[in-house]
């Protein structure tokens, strides 16, 4: 009767003899047999609601969309520069923004002219997709806001193309400069010796793309274009063809983020994030602001990577390509891609990759 030796009802010793009864019958091999069984079996159990407790953790961080935080750092009065760029050293947020928020006060009081007032407009300069697609020329009408009138237009087409023609100016405008910038950059490379304003000037582009470390190579491959026809595909994409609230109250064309004030908030946010969608005051504004968020922010590193391979291949931007690394633009992933795919493939706008600004100076003539 030894296994019944220490039996009792007292229920403070009922832990402690329960353990000692079971460790006596599992003694022999088979009783550690099924233990380990047992063990297994719980191992198995628990690690597919561990793994997925873990996923869900790292889904909801990659999926906050912290991707759109661009316009973030110095307007919401946080210091998070460095957890959203791909830099390691801490310095002043306000010089990677400086040039946009020069160009976001630019205008405050722009006109906003209607969808006829706009279609007359480019039919007196002469301005049309489908001249666009024979010569490649575009006439350089800049235009501040989208019209009202816009998200009334019943003819899907004709919708498209007042969208695509207010904002493929203003894409080649961006690209443009981006152009001026890496030729300058490119005759510093080849110097064996700088001046001081070319110093000056490489110290600028530096914080302005946010490469603390002032390696060359980095800032080459930060400081490039973005595909015209991915621009316009995204706009189209964020902005259902410039028909959204965002798009049509604060010149977001992008969707960027902001904790601040200056913002729109979102009718289905949750109280909990805050976030607001970023107002610019013109249009222009939020072109170079997405154009910088892609060419700075972590989220967006393997398609820079892509898009140097391209450039060192000798082969021109691909859309197509380049899209593939756009996954972390929104919460839809992949399926995000194969949608901006979709536009751009459905609406031939490759057409206009190599489609040239007409200059509105002299400097701008070297482009064309």
């Amino acid at each position: 009767m030894k296994n019944f030796k220490f039996i009792n009802f007292n229920p403070r010793k009922k832990t402690t003899e329960t353990i000692y009864l079971f460790s006596e019958r599992v003694s022999g091999t088979i009783g550690r047999t099924i233990l380990a069984c047992v063990l297994v079996m719980l191992f198995f159990y628990t690690m597919p609601v561990l793994i997925s407790y873990v996923d869900d953790e790292i889904l909801v961080k990659e999926y906050e969309n912290n991707s759109r935080k661009l316009m973030v750092y110095k307007l919401d009065g946080k210091s998070n520069i460095n957890e959203e760029l791909d830099v390691n050293d801490i310095f002043d947020e306000k010089d990677l923004l400086s040039d946009i928020l020069t160009l976001n006060d630019l205008e405050n009081d722009s006109v906003r002219l209607s969808a006829i007032t706009i279609e007359q407009l480019f039919k007196d300069t002469k301005y049309s997709l489908d001249d666009v697609r024979k010569n490649k020329l575009v006439k350089p009408v800049a235009l501040t806001w989208l019209p009202y009138e816009i998200k009334k237009i019943q003819n899907t087409k004709k919708r498209k193309e007042l969208f695509l023609q207010i904002v493929l100016p203003l894409a080649l405008e961006e690209n443009n400069k981006i152009k001026l910038d890496r030729l300058k950059l490119f005759n510093i490379i080849g110097k064996d010796s700088n001046t001081e304003l070319e110093k000056k000037w490489l110290n600028k582009k530096y914080k302005q793309y946010g490469v603390t470390s002032k390696d060359l190579s980095t800032l080459k491959a930060r400081m490039d274009e973005i595909p015209t026809s991915l621009i316009l595909a995204q706009a189209a994409k964020e902005t259902g063809w410039g028909t959204s609230r965002f798009a049509l109250e604060g010149n977001a064309l992008f969707g960027q983020w902001t904790w601040s004030g200056e913002g729109l908030k979102p009718k289905d946010a949750e109280v909990s994030t805050g976030h607001k969608v970023m107002k610019f005051n013109i249009l222009q504004a939020s072109v170079r602001a997405y154009q910088r968020n892609l060419n700075t922010h972590r989220s967006y590193k393997e398609f820079r990577k892509a898009r140097s391979k391209l450039r060192a291949e000798g082969k021109e931007l691909d859309s197509i390509v380049l899209s593939e690394h756009l996954d972390m633009y929104a919460e839809t992933g992949k399926k995000y891609v194969e949608i901006l795919q979709q536009i751009i493939e459905q609406n031939n706008l490759k057409d206009f990759d190599d489609a040239k600004l007409l200059p509105s100076s002299r400097k701008l003539e070297t482009l064309i």
